[in-house]
């Protein structure tokens, strides 16, 4: 038997499959970030996954960057991502909400004049944002207090009580591409001098400390983090990123969590290296890998233990019942990136489904 089709246990969840389905943000959000009933379609199409980890959610109010995603901070989105959760769970799927704060990489226009925050007073350069007044440039974004903080870490745990609430079966940290999190973890981005700058476990602690709140909420073993140290994208970079995600591999040992979800490139192929290796070797949880696997090459990592299961991603997207493809060698259908991030429901919900491709 394909091993990508084993069951595989996290806590008290068992998934059907390693297959599991990547956050994609699509801005398919209605108004106020409210999920709608294209998300809940889009969701419900693609359950067969092992593990849906949905799209990059705004943990908290006015740290939008991409001008329609979803949030999960008030009660209307909390009801909009409930009817995804049921029809995930009608279609026999699991399904986890990807918690999220922006960071620099949010915008005034998207936030009503409100100044992004950062660790560090340092603009994302040589890229623009997609606003209501066309594509910007990203502005200068304000270094956080000591004393704003804790309202970071209420603001995941609130978000994760609120994601329990529209009946999530768990939470993924976002740690990755360059956004709030992974901007105290990269010293590119991280210049402070204060106790979350400087030192590994310094740039880390915000981290450790979102994981710990959120945990309390969920327990452990209901919560991921995504992690991608050698992403370039919003202008990332570390001076060593191997160390930096060795060290993280480690010390997120203590905290059980269901899985370490792990992007092993970087999107523009800048800065290189191999993350994959000392993390296996050094995380003790299930590993989770991401970016450009083919069904081949997946069912040759998980069969050999180089990983628990696979995240696919833009596959994923335009193949709603990828399981099926992948388990009958079939062709994939290709995605169309004009649609990524349009509105409507072509290139999000019309991609033919093998069964239908078939009885045509």
């Amino acid at each position: 038997m394909n091993t990508l089709f084993t069951p595989l246990v996290l806590g008290d969840l068992t998934l059907k499959n390693r297959i599991f389905m990547a956050p994609l943000t699509r801005c398919r959000a209605e108004d106020n970030h409210v999920p709608g009933a294209l998300m809940v379609e889009h969701y419900a199409q693609r359950a067969s996954a092992g593990l849906i980890i949905a799209e990059a959610t705004m943990a908290m109010e006015g740290n939008s960057a991409f001008w329609r995603e979803p949030g999960i901070y008030s009660d209307a989105q909390i009801q909009g991502w409930k009817q995804v959760t049921e029809a995930v769970h009608k279609e026999g799927g699991r399904i986890f909400l990807q918690i999220w704060h922006g960071g620099r990489a949010c915008h005034p226009l998207l936030n009503q004049g409100k100044q992004p925050v950062a660790p560090s007073a340092i603009a994302i350069q040589n890229d623009e944002v997609h606003t209501p007044q066309g594509k910007q440039p990203y502005t200068l974004p304000r270094e956080l207090s000591l004393d704003e903080i804790p309202d970071i870490i209420a603001g995941f745990r609130q978000a994760a009580l609120n994601a329990q609430a529209a009946g999530f079966d768990g939470v993924e940290i976002h740690g990755a591409n360059g956004y709030l999190l992974d901007e105290f973890l990269r010293d590119g981005s991280n210049q402070r001098q204060d106790i979350y700058g400087g030192s590994l476990e310094n740039r880390a602690k915000l981290l450790m400390q979102v994981i710990d709140s959120v945990s309390d909420v969920f327990g452990s073993q209901r919560v991921g983090v995504r992690l991608s140290p050698l992403n370039s994208y919003n202008d990332m970079r570390d001076s060593d990123p191997i160390s930096l995600i060795s060290w993280l591999a480690k010390e997120l040992n203590s905290r059980n969590l269901a899985y370490l979800h792990l992007m092993r490139a970087d999107f523009f192929g800048q800065q290189k290296g191999d993350v994959v290796t000392p993390v296996r070797e050094l995380y003790q949880g299930h590993l989770v890998l991401n970016m450009g696997y083919s069904p081949e090459e997946a069912e040759a990592a998980v069969e050999s233990g180089q990983a628990d299961a696979i995240a696919f991603g833009v596959s994923f997207l335009a193949n709603p019942d990828l399981p099926e493809r992948i388990r009958q060698k079939a062709e994939l259908n290709a995605a169309d990136p004009a649609t990524f991030y349009t509105q409507g429901r072509e290139g999000y919900n019309d991609y033919p489904t093998l069964s239908a491709a078939t009885s045509e």
